[in-house]
Formats: structure tokens, sequence, C-alpha cells
């Protein structure tokens, strides 16, 4: 089962338009969100090359006849819903378009270096001289302030400066053991989000007021922030949290066990989930045992306990000790690859596959949105667009220009 195009936009967001300068992955993840929620966002990309990702490829989508075409998957996954303009904001005619359109939009999002949109007398205080109700959201690796502002943020650098990767790893002394990255970038992706919930909050504070602001976003505020609980205990006792891998330094067991085929999480909250597992695994005197009778005792008991479990574990396959687990309610879950997650029933109910029309691909397959709204669903109104697949389009709707004007900009290399 495939999510289809919503044939009508409309959305929570419908009559909103964003000015969209971000490239790579935490800002177009924000303006494909503000984008699926109605916002008519203008992508603007640099003429002949655009953004970075259109090139970080392979893989590619796949025409009709199999073949690669040039689009490249990492593209495809953040850019829907967005009209793509070309545009070269580092000449003056360039930014004069932008000064142009910015009157006729909501919100401007722009994850450039410090300095970088000042320089092209494209800032907030520039900006906001000819549009005092805009939304300026930029979104850097460090914020505008501190000694770090200047550096360029990357996402793997910041999960290891923002101490994600002290917790996330094998747990401390094992074998192989060390610091490990998530698999996707997620301080990119959250900051994605948090710049989001920023720019709903001040386009709430602009419908009161009037009155525009100035956003200011930091891939590593965002990941100290991320870090909850673990950096609140740390404040609280002083002492720095240790990696645990798949284990929960509090609770026994609550961890992933190999199994005959594969690998299975097992997941016991209490004493009684612990009494259900281990009489499905035909062990109910590890039940009675005074060493594992209590959470705080296997906890203290931790690897004797995992040494007597780990030998039940692979008696069974993974989709068998699911089957038995979840019928005594014992939580347990699967280790899934992709394919697995999109051939799961409840994936496939909850429409996470997004299958869409593509002008060179014929059809591009992403996952779908999160968000399900009731009165104002999500809609899906655009594929990822070709590069500057939307120049004469908006510069004419927005910008005043003519058929000449355009030719002229394409002649110099402005568009």
């Amino acid at each position: 089962m495939s999510n289809s195009p919503a044939s009508t936009p409309g959305g929570a967001l419908g009559g909103l338009r964003i000015l969209d300068l971000t490239r790579v992955l935490a800002g177009p993840w924000c303006t494909q969100t503000l984008a699926d929620l109605g916002a008519d966002v203008i992508k603007i990309e640099r003429p002949g090359a655009g953004d970075d990702t259109r090139h970080w490829g392979p893989p590619y989508a796949k025409d009709e006849a199999g073949h690669d075409t040039h689009e490249a998957a990492y593209f495809l996954a953040v850019n829907r819903n967005k009209r793509s303009v070309t545009l070269d904001i580092a000449s003056e005619a360039g930014q004069a378009l932008i000064r142009r359109l910015v009157p006729q939009c909501d919100v401007l999002v722009e994850n450039y270096k410090v300095g970088d949109m000042a320089r092209y007398g494209l800032d907030y205080d520039s900006l906001s001289a000819l549009h005092p109700g805009l939304v300026y959201c930029s979104i850097t690796g460090f914020g505008q302030t501190g000694p770090y502002a200047p550096r360029p943020g990357y996402d793997f650098i910041v999960q290891g400066m923002g101490g994600f990767m002290s917790v996330t790893g094998e747990r401390d002394g094992a074998p192989g053991g060390g610091p490990q990255k998530a698999g996707v970038a997620i301080a990119d992706l959250a900051t994605g989000a948090h710049a989001v919930i920023a720019i709903l909050a001040a386009l709430r504070h602009r419908d009161r007021t009037g009155e525009g602001q100035y956003l200011d976003i930091g891939l590593l505020d965002v990941q100290v922030s991320l870090m909850a609980n673990m950096a609140s205990n740390y404040l609280a006792t002083d002492r720095a949290p240790v990696r645990w891998g798949n284990a929960h330094p509090n609770i026994v067991p609550y961890q992933v066990f190999k199994v005959a085929d594969g690998w299975v999480i097992v997941a016991c909250g209490n004493d009684h989930q612990f009494g259900k597992l281990v009489d499905a695994g035909q062990r109910p005197e590890l039940a009675t045992d005074p060493r594992f009778a209590t959470n705080p005792a296997r906890v203290r008991h931790r690897e004797q306990l995992v040494a007597l479990l780990e030998p039940m574990m692979l008696t069974r396959s993974r989709d068998a000790w699911i089957a038995t687990l979840e019928e005594v309610g014992v939580p347990c879950g699967p280790i899934n690859d992709l394919a697995d997650v999109f051939a799961d029933p409840q994936v496939i109910a909850r429409q996470m596959r997004l299958d869409m029309p593509h002008p060179t691909a014929g059809q591009v397959s992403v996952p779908a949105s999160a968000l399900k709204l009731s009165a104002t669903p999500v809609s899906y109104r655009r594929a990822p667009p070709l590069l500057g697949e939307h120049t004469a389009e908006v510069l004419k709707e927005l910008a005043s220009q003519t058929d000449a004007d355009l030719d002229g900009l394409k002649a110099r290399s402005i568009i």
C-alpha cells in the first residue's frame, strides 16, 4: 500500500509562503515539514549545481525502464512540495531579486555560515526593514554567538561534541566497544524539527502583533537539549553517564538478545514480566532465584543472569520468540532492516511509504510525513523538483519578471 499525493493544497499552513535558502538536511527537513503542512515553499538553488544533495548518489531514482536518473535519493527524501528557483545570490542582480521576493513571503529560512547573509545584504536587519513582519530563521552549527559561531557545523561532529556519542555504542569495557554515532543524522533532523517549532511560534506572535522576529537555531544547542534526562542526571550528580550498549543501566533484562536466526529486543519492565519471560523459556526457577527475583537483585547480578538467558534465547527463532512473548505480555520486538520496515503491517496501515509522480523518474518513493492531523492533514502536491523547474513561474508571479527579463538574467548566469 502507498500513500497517494493529494490533488488539492490546503493544510494547516495553506496561504503561507516560505523562502527557502537552505541546503543539505537540517534546513530542507524543516522546510519540507512546512510544505507538507500546506505552505508554499520556494527553494532557492545555485544555477547549474543546486542543492549539494542533488549529487549525493548513488543511489538515484530509477526511471520506468529501470535506469538511473540524475535524481539522488538523498535529495528526494527532504524536498517534496517545493518549487525550485535557480538564482545566484552572490550577484547583485540575484540579491535584488531576493529583495523583491521577500515582501511576498512570510518566512525566510537559511543555513549559510555566520556572516554570509550580511555580506550579501540579505541578513535579518536588512530584510526586516523591507518587511517588518518577516520571520527569519537561521540554522547553523553553533548559533550566531559564542567562540564556535564561525565554524561550519556537521552532524557527525555535533553528535560527538553534544554528548550523544558518549552514551551511544557498546557498553564501556565490552570487546570492540567505543562511541558510535547514530545511523541517521539525528542532530540535523532534530534541528530541522526544532526550527519548525520556532517558526510556528514566531508566526503565532506575528499574527497577534504584526511583528516578525529573528530565530537563531544551532545544531549543538539542539543536541545538548536532546540529552534530556541524561544531561539532567549529570547536572544533579556531577557524574557523567556511560555507554550501556543495548542494555539499560537500571532495568534487567532490558536489552537485545541473539536468537536462532537473528536478534530480538526484550524489555522486562517489572518482576511479573520477567517471570513470564523465563516461564516461556522453560527456566521458571530463575524467577524465584534470590539473585534474580527482583529488579534490584537482577541489576546487581546482571552478568550472571544474562549468561543464563543467552543460551535460552538461542533455542528459538525471532518470529517464534516474538509470538510467544507477545502472547504472554512480555514487551519485545524485532530489529528490522528497511525491507522489513516497509513490509510491516503497521507501517503499511499508517501509510508511511509515499509514491509520487515524477517528471523524469515516472514515480519516486520516499518516507511519508509522520504528522497526522484530523482537520488539516498534510498533503503531497509536488514531487521533489527538478533543478530550476519553477524559476520562470516564480519570478514572473512574485517578482514581476518578463520573458525578456528572464532571458537577460539567464544570459548572465544569474538564473
